[in-house]
């Protein structure tokens, strides 16, 4: 392909998507009420969840709920055979909130890992209902309630809630088990992308770097240590993204994990990409430990892995070149956070610039630029 296709390629195919998702938008706005799937959690009625269930519901009702890239909320059921409560996701309230959900393709992405991939894993909701309307982007997801009375007691920890050794330990274990299942088996699923090989990714630089203007003057991290990643972002994201690949859950930060009867779980599986471990890895430890206890663990957890992904079927990954990847790729925790943190509305504004200051000090006790440099 001619240099000049090559580089135009990816402008129109962003151009296309961003048209999509505006498109499915003002269609919901516009021909909403003549769709099947409910715009609102209050339209979750019995009838409806009977139909999406398979199962005669009779009475529902609003335990709690809140807001983020999605609405979510659990319901209480009654009915045949039904379980007593449930966890629902359906699209953001806001138009806004709900376009950041079509660049990412958030909606269609959960809603067909719980159709195609959910059943070759352990450690994740049972999925009891899922559907999608192409045209306006609405969706809901009837998930497992992990904290239904009565079910064994579950764990969910956060961002301000930093993990110890032993339980990244149990979290680095998880994630060997899902990338060993889908290791060089992903023929079948062409839908799930690299995180650089997406169009929107051409957004990301200049995302990061009004979200570092942004943040300049509210805050003491040094948000400018990643200028370089924010500037050449296309680049550093594609050399992170090289071969092997592997599925891989694509947001594991603390708040989207659980632990239950000792093992740890996975949710949110809105951000499902193909891609090499060490990116999960990188994002995973930076983001769910102190810098100090990642610092002092690091290594360790990362032969932990190696390990665990050996014995579930996976390759014996090489201890060096598995060390400078994982380096590397602390630029995705970096991107990621600096834009949650900056752009507002998507975490609470405390979490959001814990997990930037632990990235922002990994990029330098890890050197994650020169490393980057050096490859590049």
């Amino acid at each position: 392909m001619p240099p000049q296709v090559s580089s135009i390629a990816p402008v129109f195919g962003l151009a296309a998507h961003l048209g999509r998702g505006m498109q499915r938008i003002a269609t919901d706005a516009i021909f909403g009420r003549a769709r099947a799937i409910p715009r609102h959690i209050g339209g979750l009625d019995a009838a409806y969840l009977s139909g999406l269930l398979g199962r005669s519901v009779t009475s529902v009702s609003l335990l709690d709920g809140d807001a983020g890239t999605s609405s979510r909320a659990r319901l209480a059921l009654t009915g045949t055979d039904v379980p007593g409560s449930v966890f629902v996701k359906m699209p953001a309230e806001t138009a806004a909130t709900r376009m950041m959900g079509e660049l990412g393709r958030l909606a269609d992405t959960e809603v067909r890992f719980y159709r195609e991939l959910s059943g070759q894993l352990g450690d994740v909701p049972v999925c009891h209902g899922a559907a999608l309307d192409p045209v306006t982007g609405r969706f809901v997801l009837v998930l497992e309630d992990l904290a239904a009375d009565g079910q064994p007691a579950c764990e969910f920890p956060d961002t301000l809630h930093p993990l110890d050794p032993d339980r990244a330990a149990l979290i680095v274990e998880l994630l060997a088990r899902v990338h060993a299942t889908f290791w060089r088996r992903l023929d079948p699923y062409p839908w799930v992308y690299t995180a650089s090989g997406d169009a929107t990714s051409l957004l990301t630089g200049s995302l990061a770097n009004a979200a570092a203007r942004r943040l300049e003057g509210k805050t003491a991290i040094p948000v400018r240590t990643g200028q370089f990643i924010n500037d050449n972002y296309r680049a550093v994201a594609t050399l992170i993204d090289r071969g092997p690949h592997t599925i891989m859950h694509g947001d594991a930060h603390p708040g989207n994990v659980y632990f239950r009867n000792g093992k740890a779980g996975l949710l949110d599986w809105q951000a499902v990409r193909r891609g090499h471990p060490s990116r999960e890895l990188s994002y995973t430890l930076i983001t769910s430990m102190t810098t100090d206890a990642r610092v002092g663990n690091q290594r360790e957890l990362l032969d932990v892995y190696r390990g665990a992904l050996h014995a579930a079927g996976g390759p014996e990954m090489d201890r060096d070149e598995l060390w400078q990847r994982y380096r590397q790729a602390a630029l995705y925790a970096y991107v990621a956070t600096v834009i949650t943190a900056g752009m507002g509305g998507m975490q609470d504004e405390g979490i959001a610039l814990e997990g930037l200051g632990r990235a922002v000090c990994a990029l330098e006790e890890l050197d994650t630029v020169y490393a980057l440099k050096a490859s590049l």
